[in-house]
């Protein structure tokens, strides 16, 4: 109890890093009792007593605005497995992350629902709405690792199942009604009671994990469980601590090719070029096809950023030859040809690119599908 009122506080200042320990330690149903909790609170200043269901917008989390947040997380990002398989995993980190949120923007309200007067309330509602909408970034952001762009999208887009349901509000009220009666959920236990218990496996499934990989890393031979790790808060976009780990795991075994390639990744991101282009040559020095040539690559990026588009071209020239239906690789190529005034050979990769991404498998087509856009605009400007 103690450990999940201090992961609902850190939401007030460290909110990434408060949601990453949510979902590797967090409760379930901690997360739903601190939104009831809240609401319950919220009942007694307005003298509203039982007329009000305090229990509503827990119904609303679980029944529409999570998955409806689900459901758009995986149209934008493509979050990999049929929506089953999504469900099963995702549904409960989402719930539990989104829950606890929800909580920590309206704490403040309660307070506020005693000395404010009703305008001045109002105004730290619609603020709470607004934080509300910020913690959804990092919970989008922290539970399927996207990108800024794409948590922004997912929040900004999230509030369409809300909408809906106001305007179904009558029937939805009349239904929600019955979900909340004991009698029903009884029943629904008793015959969905699999089902539900397979919601919970997700939460259960990556924290267990989580724990096996602590517990791994006591043994000081142990550079995997340290990479693993690593690759974990590297999802969450917790660079530092991903950073940490990749380290830890490089001093325990140099050989461990796939952590120099991450932190090359990282380091390129951050615009530590010196520092990736050392991790990057480790791994060709290490493995020239590693991570299915991957890190040719990476390189090749790494010198455009650089202007060294020669050794750009010489890369990725090898890339290609190895991946020819990669669309990453087919733009960064070129890019290296444009460097290089060679517009005429430019335009055939990034016309490649572009049909790349068009005969993708539809899983895919919408994880490359930047690459078409960036390809096409290339191709209007030269």
């Amino acid at each position: 109890m103690g450990t999940n009122i201090k992961f609902l506080l850190r939401l007030f200042r460290q909110p990434s890093t408060a949601m990453s320990s949510i979902l590797d330690q967090g409760s379930l149903l901690f997360a739903s009792l601190a939104v009831l909790a809240v609401f319950l609170l919220l009942q007694v200043p307005f003298g509203l007593g039982i007329t009000f269901r305090f229990y509503t917008p827990l119904v609303a989390l679980v029944v529409v605005y999570v998955p409806g947040v689900l459901l758009i997380s995986n149209l934008l990002a493509g979050l990999g497995g049929g929506l089953r398989t999504v469900f099963e995993r995702d549904y409960a980190p989402l719930l539990t992350c989104t829950a606890m949120a929800f909580a920590a923007a309206n704490l403040p309200l309660v307070a506020a629902a005693w000395f404010l007067p009703a305008f001045a309330f109002g105004v730290l509602a619609l603020l709470s709405c607004l934080y509300f909408g910020v913690l959804m970034f990092f919970v989008v952001r922290t539970v399927f690792g996207t990108g800024n762009g794409t948590a922004v999208a997912v929040v900004c887009l999230s509030w369409i199942p809300l909408v809906a349901a106001a305007f179904l509000w009558i029937l939805l009220g009349f239904l929600l009604g019955w979900f909340a009666s004991p009698f029903f959920l009884f029943f629904v236990y008793y015959y969905l009671g699999s089902e539900i218990a397979g919601l919970g496996s997700g939460l259960r499934g990556r924290q267990n994990f989580r724990r096996t990989l602590e517990a791994a890393t006591v043994n000081p031979h142990d550079g995997d469980a340290q990479y693993q790790l690593g690759l974990i808060y590297q999802q969450r976009r917790q660079y530092a601590e991903a950073i940490r780990r990749f380290q830890n795991a490089v001093a325990i075994d140099p050989g461990e090719t796939d952590a120099h390639f991450q932190l090359g990744r990282i380091a390129r991101d951050q615009g530590r070029l010196k520092d990736a282009l050392e991790c990057f040559q480790t791994v060709v020095n290490q493995d020239e096809k590693h991570s299915q040539n991957e890190v040719l690559r990476e390189l090749g990026a790494l010198y455009i950023a650089v202007s060294q588009f020669e050794d750009a071209r010489n890369e990725l020239a090898a890339y290609v030859e190895r991946r020819p239906y990669d669309p990453e690789g087919l733009y960064y190529y070129g890019q290296a040809l444009e460097g290089l005034d060679r517009p005429t050979e430019a335009r055939v990769m990034y016309a490649r690119a572009t049909e790349a991404v068009r005969t993708a498998p539809r899983y895919r087509r919408r994880l490359v599908a930047r690459w078409s856009r960036l390809s096409q605009d290339r191709l209007r400007k030269l």
